[in-house]
This record gives C-alpha cells, sequence and structure tokens, in this order.
C-alpha cells in the first residue's frame, strides 16, 4: 500500500472515531463527511505525492485556515484512541514516524 493510500486510511479512520464519540452517529454526520472529502481530495493532490512527510511536518500547508482546525481537533481527539479501535493501524503509524 502506497503511502497516500495508507494516510487516506488513517484519516477515515480518525474521522469515523471522532464522530461517532462525538456526534453519536453510526454513518458519518454531514459536517464530518465534508470534513473527510476535503482531506481526502488534499492527499490526493498532494505535491509531495509518496513522498510526502505527516502533514504537521509539511513545509506546505495545503489546508485553509478552517479545516486545518478541525483536522487539529479530529486528531488530537481520535489519535491517543486509535490503539483500542484500529490497532493495526496505529502500530504501523506509531512506527512509520
Amino acid at each position: 500500500m502506497g503511502r497516500i493510500a495508507q494516510e487516506k486510511r488513517i484519516m477515515m479512520c480518525m474521522i469515523k472515531v471522532y464522530c461517532a464519540k462525538n456526534h453519536h452517529q453510526k454513518q458519518l454526520c454531514g459536517e464530518c463527511q465534508e470534513l473527510q472529502d476535503y482531506a481526502l481530495k488534499r492527499l490526493e493532490h498532494c505535491r509531495y505525492g509518496e513522498r510526502k512527510s505527516f502533514c504537521n511536518q509539511c513545509p506546505t500547508h495545503c489546508y485553509q485556515k478552517l479545516r486545518k482546525e478541525q483536522i487539529k481537533r479530529v486528531m488530537r481527539f481520535s489519535g491517543p484512541r486509535m490503539i483500542f479501535y484500529h490497532p493495526v493501524i496505529a502500530f504501523r503509524h506509531f512506527f512509520s514516524k
């Protein structure tokens, strides 16, 4: 699996955990679906492609300010919980740093 595909998978899992726990939805709510669509689109068009680093270490910030804050909120919430909901993905992500 390529770097972009991995990042997309991680992003979808994090947003799903965030929405389930904060918006109490089994499916993504409209707001979280929009955020996920935006994030996946940005990953698809990443100028660094398969050589990309983690977004927080990237010299080029491609998210709009509002979306960037939303993604940060999702990652702060979901990051520590990923070990319980998606342990394999969490370990791979942790050790890829």
